[in-house]
């Protein structure tokens, strides 16, 4: 079925079919998913409820989006980020799939926040942000939206930190899931698909040996962890920077060295953040780093980085592939900066696989359907799906990758819920 009748802001409609195959060949790696899809397909749990999705636009989140209307979703879907968007697959989200769609790859900031208030003009029930950004501006710009609204799903640290200060202030207007959270996500997409996806990021876009060099992680949660293990593996010397004391501790004893950044900056040769914070290396440690060093971004904003503070000191500016400029700075050294500070993985790689997607955008899917089934019973709070949604998950992915597991006998079960000695 072709659909080019659509409301959208997409650089090619005659992409799609090259986007239609990137979204099949997903599919074809998130059973998960897919088994959520064939239930909703029967049930239609948000049959007359309109979603505004603000979503890195890749194969894998275009795979989420048609999941949800499956489900009878009336969804919507913006870019999260003006550098990650596959124009492909937003063109076959648009003919193919019916989904209005608003995302070209390089898009202005105003256009970025034009297509914000796209999602908006939506009016939704529900929302699946990856960063805050719809939340967000619905609080600060158009609190009218948000009595309607039954709830939102977050996906991303930075964005679940955003949604954290908006309930300690007592703001927070409906209720959230932060997907984050849920284990079948940061123990696997954080870890094991921003490690793989960063390190990638980094390879394409500078096609330089990691092996025998010295790689700077900043943040030792989950994401950090991933990086830091990947870069390991692949023979670089790794140092971690923290401020929490027991994140910095485990890095120690997983064998890293760990220390301040003012210090790590005179020894690294690649810098990778991963914090949720800005300005976490800063245009001193810059300008204190070896000539030919090498900066990139996987937190959710392009902040991490003081890029526009190190322009001040830079005399030129140079593109020396699609996603690498080289910084010549006053003090006689260069820099090199991936995606302009902007997610590595997104920008320069194609972000996480779907394999790990697959539990992700399942945590997403059902992380919405709590909240519809549970509307007007949830306080305005930040909440975790319940464990048995993370078992759940985690027993369809087993199965799709044919691994039994044991159970307990009737005698273990006993054993484990008695405190009497035998």
């Amino acid at each position: 079925m072709l659909m080019t009748e659509i409301k959208c802001d997409i650089k090619d409609i005659n992409l799609a079919e090259q986007g239609k195959n990137q979204i099949e060949w997903a599919f074809k790696d998130m059973p998960v998913l897919k088994k959520i899809q064939e239930r909703f397909i029967k049930e239609q749990p948000f049959k007359g409820l309109k979603l505004s999705a603000c979503v890195h636009v890749t194969k894998e989140t275009a795979a989420l989006c048609v999941v949800m209307k499956a489900g009878g979703a009336d969804a919507v879907l913006v870019a999260s980020n003006p550098l990650s968007t596959q124009d492909d697959v937003a063109a076959a989200l648009v003919k193919y799939y019916g989904i209005p769609t608003f995302a070209i790859a390089g898009e202005s900031v105003e256009q970025y926040k034009a297509h914000i208030n796209e999602a908006l003009n939506h009016n939704p029930d529900i929302v699946i942000d990856d960063g805050c950004d719809i939340v967000s501006t619905i609080h600060a710009e158009r609190p009218d939206l948000a009595a309607k609204i039954i709830g939102s799903t977050e996906e991303t640290t930075t964005g679940i930190i955003r949604l954290q200060a908006l309930e300690a202030q007592g703001v927070l207007k409906f209720p959230a899931v932060g997907v984050n959270t849920s284990l079948t996500k940061h123990l696997y997409d954080n870890r094991y698909g921003t490690g793989q996806s960063s390190l990638d990021g980094i390879l394409r876009g500078a096609n330089i040996l990691i092996a025998g060099k010295t790689l700077v992680v900043s943040g030792y949660g989950w994401c950090g962890r991933g990086c830091a293990l990947r870069a390991k593996a692949m023979g670089a010397n790794v140092i971690v920077c923290e401020v929490d004391p027991l994140k910095a501790l485990e890095a120690a004893m997983e064998g890293y060295r760990v220390m301040p950044i003012a210090e790590a900056a005179k020894e690294g040769d690649i810098f990778l953040t991963v914090t949720g914070d800005k300005h976490v290396v800063d245009v001193q440690h810059i300008l204190n780093m070896k000539d030919g060093a090498f900066l990139a971004n996987a937190g959710h904003f392009d902040w991490e980085i003081n890029v526009a503070g190190l322009k001040e000191y830079t005399t030129e500016i140079k593109q020396i592939r699609p996603n690498l400029q080289e910084f010549k700075l006053n003090n006689g050294k260069s820099v090199y900066v991936f995606a302009e500070g902007r997610l590595v993985n997104l920008v320069a790689a194609e972000g996480h696989p779907a394999s790990v997607m697959d539990m992700s955008f399942a945590n997403q899917a059902l992380g919405i359907e709590f909240l519809v089934k549970n509307k007007g019973k949830l306080e305005n709070k930040l909440y975790t799906l319940p464990h048995e949604v993370d078992v759940k998950i985690a027993e369809l992915k087993l199965e799709s990758m044919g691994i039994k597991i044991d159970t307990l006998t009737a005698e273990q079960e006993e054993y484990l819920n008695s405190w009497k000695i035998d």
